[in-house]
């Protein structure tokens, strides 16, 4: 009687003792003040409490050009990244039914069959058809931890998926526009080049005049082989890129079908929505968090080890015993079996010590990946403000800019000015126009960018 009461209390003291085995992962707390920093401010941080963001919008609601969206349509059906990252998320789904069916017990069919004979006397035959029942009892949630961090595994994996999604929206995008601007700027190199040719000629007719210098049809041929050569650069780049985004929609390299650069319409109302939702609403972020709890469950899963584990088999056999009874006959068995880890060479409390320390550095992960998508989020903002305000500014400059290039030349035929001043007008035309164009871009790719900081694109 004593010895049953001491094994009730036993029992009753490993359950207590393994309680804290079967709880759920909950969500620690985490940093996510200061989040994203005042675009119009060097100090100050941005008030968050709108709860609309700006990635929560559909990628065909922000992306409105019909030949890129059909290009990003093509990349999601065909981007090589995004078919391996769904056919990630079958393996995971496939461990994730290996976990659960650990639950069920295990049946073995092993069939044997035997003939012996003594010294050349009449042979024995013997047989047997056993089938085998095994089921693990999951006293301390050793089952159910590695479930559970198969469930998250099986996240993190969809996370995984959205995040190459998202991905692949935003460069088709970034791509895309990127062509337009290198169109955009071969339009302006075309039309200089026009211009430095009638400039090369006017200092060719004023030479021929004797009211200019060799230096200068000298300078303005130069000049023009200049701007020739930009437009050939401009051509590679454009090749290069073509070639960049046919790889990424899963086709050979060829020339891309795409509108203008002035045609296009973005958003410029951007909402944020509050620090918080950048934990759900970024897949990155969401898989960090998913990893952090599989880190919780597999720190379960170790401390569910120095706890004893019960294996109940039964076995089912139609056999012959050895030729002993004909026809054969049922002989059923069932075996009980508990397990008690006593001294295992110090294995199981240094998994358990490795399992607590990746999960601190999984905290840290997830941590870290918060605050790299608030940064994210305030370098998109900075981005497109700066960029605006530059190109309301060099509209005033090339405006300005162009009368100077009118100007000169028109001084120029009457020896109001020089070759020099001609030629230096021109090239700040140029530049000043090239530069607007990439500040256009810079503010088009700063929505991308913070289309993707917000975690759009994977809807």
């Amino acid at each position: 009687m004593k010895t049953r009461q001491f094994l009730t209390l036993a029992v009753v003291a490993l359950l207590m003792s393994s309680c804290g085995l079967y709880k759920k992962y909950e969500r620690p707390d985490i940093n996510t003040s200061g989040l994203v920093r005042d675009p119009a401010s060097l100090t100050d941080t941005l008030a968050l409490t709108d709860t609309a963001s700006f990635g929560n919008l559909p990628w065909r609601s922000v992306f409105t050009d019909p030949q890129l969206q059909s290009l990003i349509q093509q990349g999601l059906d065909h981007n090589t990244d995004l078919l391996n990252a769904a056919l990630s998320v079958k393996m995971v789904e496939a461990q994730l039914k290996v976990a659960k069916l650990a639950f069920v017990p295990q049946f073995v069919f092993s069939p044997t069959g035997t003939i012996a004979s003594l010294d050349g006397a009449k042979a024995t035959k013997s047989y047997s058809l056993p089938v085998t029942a095994s089921w693990t009892i999951d006293l301390f949630g050793n089952l159910l931890s590695q479930k559970r961090s198969a469930q998250v595994a099986l996240l993190a994996a969809k996370d995984y998926q959205v995040v190459v999604k998202t991905q692949v929206v935003c460069n088709i995008a970034n791509m895309y526009y990127t062509l337009l601007m290198l169109d955009r700027q071969m339009q302006i190199v075309d039309d200089m080049i026009s211009l430095t040719k009638d400039t090369w000629d006017l200092m060719q007719m004023q030479m021929d005049l004797g009211r200019a210098r060799s230096t200068s049809v000298q300078s303005a041929e130069a000049n023009y082989y200049s701007v020739c050569a930009q437009k050939v650069d401009l051509q590679r780049q454009i090749r290069e890129v073509e070639n960049s985004l046919s790889l990424l929609i899963g086709q050979p390299a060829q020339t891309i079908t795409r509108g203008r650069l002035e045609d296009q319409v973005l958003p410029s109302e951007f909402s944020t929505g509050v620090g918080i939702q950048l934990l759900a609403n970024r897949a990155d972020v969401h898989a960090a968090e998913m990893q952090l709890a599989q880190c919780f469950y597999d720190v379960q899963t170790a401390r569910s080890r120095f706890y004893p584990s019960l294996t109940i088999s039964g076995t089912g056999a139609f056999t012959n015993n050895n030729g002993l009874v004909n026809p054969g006959k049922w002989l059923l068995s069932a075996v009980g079996s508990l397990v008690q880890p006593i001294f295992m060479n110090g294995q199981l409390t240094a998994a358990l010590k490795v399992a607590k320390y990746k999960y601190e550095q999984a905290f840290n992960t997830w941590q870290q990946s918060v605050l790299k998508a608030g940064s994210e989020v305030s370098n998109a903002l900075v981005t497109y403000n700066s960029s605006a305000e530059k190109s309301e500014l060099e509209a005033k400059q090339i405006e300005t800019l162009q009368k100077n290039v009118d100007h000169t030349r028109m001084l120029f035929k009457s020896s109001g000015s020089t070759y020099l001043e001609v030629i230096t007008a021109q090239q700040s035309l140029l530049n000043a126009q090239l530069s607007k164009v990439t500040d256009d871009f810079y503010k088009m790719q700063a929505v991308v960018s913070l289309y993707s900081a917000l975690g759009g694109g994977g809807k």
